[in-house]
């Protein structure tokens, strides 16, 4: 008798525990498997008043596809790199950020980052199949992936940008640009005819070298002749005669008489230059005559270059704090991958922010203009953005022409490791902005200040620096020529 109720409760326990179970595989089927994950995502760019209302879409969308909701924070351009580095210092728990150049570079090499080469043949096939493969090169550090680039242009082509209206109206022939030098006869007419148009907007000169850090430290590969060994281009001849124009144009009163201390951006839609330079794209003039209100014409001073920081201009990695890197790669796909997506975290939502027309294309609306301004270029693949009616028709044709025809820099894929010489690095950096914004701008003489700026270089420690670039430069080239 005991035995029998003994086997008695032991069969209903066993009945109970077998109707949990299929209770909680109901439970589960009826919410579509596991409980869906939120991606915290971090982006530069002012906040913009319709995020939220953007963000229910996308979250709507997502959940569908890949069981996942999205949280954007967005902190202002000016913020954004220092709150970066507290968040990441901190340990804070996040999924995937925006970062750029250097930033992305010494953030990946102290371990801040996700290596994404085996997440992508897991979760990111069909982010695989579209990448420029120069993308993956430039982005790789020490052979590792750490962010996915925008998948855009992927070169590099410095431009004069002129104001049409100007050029028109004094008949200035564009094609006669060739140079630095080119420019003068047009800024002295400019001077004396036009009281409110500075004729240069504050630009640095373009030098044709592959720079290891930025045109303002003394390390760079040339661009033409021994391209394999790193220089300090502020000796060469070249730079002592550009910097010589840049002072004739500043006493000239071509430039600005505060240019070396000027935070002036020279916004475009303020209609008071005549020329600048920038980077261009295949109609780049469209697209800036669109946010300037006024026409512009640009004419390029080099033939396009796939620099290293041409392609990490604009990364979303990874963070190393994730709780599911793969579910952030798998929504770093679809962004990429799936037109509606990028659309709408890119545009907003048809109908309140943009409406299309019957063609395909799309035009703003004036919600997205005033609450609804993202940047574009940090959110991904562009070549699944719906066209703009006034957009020529092959657009993204013309942006994978424009990456095929271009060069490779010398230093395509390599990237420097400074903690072997970091004290002479900020040596050397304080010594740059002490001397360059003064000798770029031509506010000072170079025949002057360019041999004590080279001393100074020297004594802080230059040559070292020099001799590890190239240490390391020529393992890296040994390793990528095997």
């Amino acid at each position: 008798m005991k035995n029998s109720k003994l086997f008695m409760i032991l069969m209903l326990s066993l009945v109970l525990v077998l109707a949990a179970c299929g209770g909680n595989d109901k439970d589960k089927d009826a919410k579509g498997g596991d409980e869906p994950y939120e991606i915290k995502w971090y982006m530069i760019g002012t906040p913009q008043d319709d995020l939220d209302k953007v963000m229910e879409e996308v979250n709507e969308y997502t959940l569908e596809k890949i069981n996942a909701t999205v949280d954007m924070t967005q902190i202002d351009w000016g913020d954004y790199d220092q709150k970066m580095q507290v968040i990441i210092s901190s340990g804070e728990p996040f999924d995937i950020a925006y970062t750029n150049g250097g930033n992305y570079v010494q953030d990946a090499q102290k371990g801040a980052y996700e290596p994404l080469d085996e997440l992508l043949e897991t979760h990111g096939q069909d982010l695989l199949e579209v990448l420029d493969p120069a993308l993956i090169d430039g982005a790789s550090i020490d052979g590792k992936l750490y962010g996915i680039p925008s998948n855009k242009e992927a070169a590099r082509q410095k431009v004069f940008t002129f104001n049409k209206r100007l050029v028109d109206e004094y008949g200035f022939d564009l094609e006669s640009v060739k140079s630095l030098e080119d420019l003068e006869p047009m800024l002295k007419e400019i001077k004396e005819n036009e009281s409110n148009v500075t004729p240069i907007a504050t630009f640095n000169p373009y030098l044709p070298y592959d720079y290891i850090f930025d045109e303002e430290m003394p390390f760079g590969f040339p661009l033409e002749g021994d391209t394999d060994t790193v220089v300090n281009q502020f000796e060469s001849d070249e730079a002592m005669e550009t910097f010589k124009t840049m002072h004739k144009y500043f006493k000239e009163g071509y430039i600005k008489s505060d240019a070396a201390t000027s935070t002036d951006s020279w916004p475009m839609d303020v209609e008071n230059w005549f020329v600048r330079m920038g980077e261009s794209q295949p109609y780049a003039d469209l697209l800036w005559s669109r946010s300037a209100n006024y026409e512009l014409v640009s004419v390029p001073m080099e033939d396009p270059v796939t620099f290293n920081s041409s392609v990490t201009g604009a990364i979303q990695a990874i963070s190393t704090t994730s709780q599911n890197p793969e579910k952030a790669m798998e929504f770093l796909n679809l962004l990429n991958t799936d037109e509606y997506l990028r659309n709408l975290v890119d545009k907003g939502i048809e109908g309140t922010h943009y409406e299309k027309n019957e063609d395909g294309t799309i035009e703003d609306l004036p919600a997205r203009i005033d609450h609804y301004n993202m940047p574009t270029y940090a959110l991904g693949n562009h070549f699944n953005l719906y066209l703009y009616e006034d957009d020529p028709a092959d657009k993204w044709d013309a942006f994978e022409e424009f990456n095929e025809s271009a060069e490779t820099a010398p230093t395509l894929g390599f990237h420097f490791n400074s903690d072997p010489v970091r004290t002479e690095i900020a040596s050397i950096s304080n010594v740059s902005k002490q001397f360059y914004p003064g000798i770029a701008t031509g506010s000072v003489d170079p025949e002057k200040a360019l041999p004590e700026f080279n001393k100074k270089l020297k004594d802080a420690g230059i040559d070292k620096v020099l001799e590890e670039i190239q240490k390391q430069y020529d393992e890296w080239k040994e390793e990528v020529e095997e």
